[in-house]
């Protein structure tokens, strides 16, 4: 007997999902959510009922995808502990000059976030 192939799954689907499961390991709101990656409120609702994926290539896509690399940076760092992740999200940070979760509403505040995760990641 042959086994069929299996389907590839959708990258904006599976994107989407991510990107859901990130905020909320994060901490953070649909309000949160929608300023990160530059949507409605209402938009991040549909993408929570399913309705509506986001697309890997486009700028929403691009922001989600680096909040997941936040979320991915972060969780090694902090051992996984989820009050330690929101926590640190929710807390003043010196070297950011912010709290990650205020900073990460802005693009640049999002790269900075993250360029300073990676850098703790290499130096551990």
């Amino acid at each position: 007997m042959i086994a069929s192939p299996r389907p590839s799954p959708d990258p904006a689907v599976v994107l989407t999902k991510a990107t859901l499961r990130a905020a909320e390991q994060l901490g953070l709101s649909n309000a949160d959510l929608a300023a990160v990656i530059g949507v409605s409120e209402a938009t991040v609702s549909r993408l929570k009922s399913s309705g509506r994926p986001i697309g890997p290539s486009t700028k929403e896509g691009e922001l989600a995808l680096m909040l997941i690399r936040v979320f991915r940076s972060l969780d090694p760092l902090i051992g996984g502990d989820d009050n330690k992740r929101k926590n640190w999200m929710g807390s003043y940070n010196k070297a950011l000059l912010g709290s990650p979760n205020q900073l990460i509403h802005k693009a640049d505040g999002l790269v900075r976030t993250l360029s300073y995760l990676d850098g703790m990641r290499a130096a551990s």
